[in-house]
């Protein structure tokens, strides 16, 4: 290994330092008091770069702003979407200039544990995918979520199987509305929390949901990549992002252990995930999806800027 000269060492140490000065610098707001969060106060514009299209998941802020709240907040931060939202919201987004990255779906209940590896499900889920994906044509949204749903007895091979009898089904419908539909992959080794981990769900290894993708084999059937989620079951992210990057509809952050904010408690590399995202041509939306362990104004500056590639 070649030495380093003096200006090449103080050329990486102001580097580092840099990265380190605006990590700390996102980190370091103040906690706010509570009418300071309700009202969105110290906001400020953190995304900059337009490389990445920053989303916010409106069901993780629920606790400090209501929807209408929320988006104006969004938009301040320099996002471009509030994700998974009441479709009643809808109309409030286009009137702030915003988007709705992905849509979810109502089927009454929590929709990642009933899903299309289940038969039995089929009809619920079909139609509540076909009435996002007619709402999503109606606005101009682009993505509808999907869920493999929990195994329920069923074997993997006969889950992936129903699932792809089941997108079959329906990707036809979100063909011709120009909607692409996305599997979400989610892990099952964390049982602390019911929207940290989901033990039972069938789809909880990547290159299963990916097998499922490909039988199908539709442009309008992709993959909701959530890093929190794959950095658990599966790792090797950046990896991959590039072996993947065909499947990519939607990607999700979190920090890693915990589900909580992008900062020094966990052990994702965000600024390396986005440039890999960036590298293999990714041009989709990508979604905060962290729950707040504390004042969620600084966390989502703090992920926001760390993401901001």
């Amino acid at each position: 290994m070649s030495k380093l000269n003096r200006r090449q060492m103080l050329g990486t140490a102001a580097a580092v330092s840099g990265a380190l000065a605006t990590r700390q610098a996102a980190a370091q707001s103040a906690d706010a008091t509570e009418e300071e969060i309700k009202v969105g106060k110290r906001i400020r514009r953190v995304a900059r770069n337009g490389r990445i299209k920053h989303s916010i998941v409106a069901w993780c802020f629920q606790d400090y702003w209501s929807p209408d709240e929320l988006i104006p907040i969004a938009r301040e931060m320099g996002c471009v979407s509030v994700e998974l939202m009441d479709p009643k919201y809808y109309a409030d987004l286009k009137e702030h200039g915003m988007q709705c990255a992905i849509a979810g779906i109502d089927i009454g209940g929590p929709p990642f544990m009933q899903g299309f590896n289940n038969p039995k499900y089929h009809e619920m889920v079909i139609a509540a995918t076909k009435k996002s994906i007619d709402e999503c044509k109606e606005y101009g949204w682009k993505k509808v979520i999907a869920f493999t749903g929990y195994d329920e007895g069923l074997t993997k091979a006969e889950g992936a199987e129903n699932c792809v009898k089941g997108f079959k089904e329906v990707v036809g419908y979100a063909e011709d509305a120009g909607v692409t539909i996305c599997l979400e992959h989610l892990n099952t080794r964390d049982d602390t929390h019911p929207m940290k981990g989901h033990p039972g769900y069938a789809g909880d290894d990547v290159e299963y949901c990916i097998d499922i993708l490909e039988r199908v084999d539709s442009p309008n059937l992709k993959l909701l990549f959530d890093i929190y989620h794959v950095s658990i079951m599966n790792g090797d992210v950046i990896r991959r992002i590039h072996q993947h990057k065909d499947w990519l509809g939607h990607i999700h952050t979190a920090g890693n252990p915990g589900r909580a904010e992008l900062d020094d408690n966990q052990e994702i590399n965000y600024p390396a995930c986005m440039q890999a995202l960036i590298d293999v041509g990714y041009q989709g939306h990508v979604g905060h999806e962290f729950i707040p362990t504390r004042d969620p104004v600084a966390g989502l500056h703090q992920a926001i800027e760390w993401c901001d590639v």
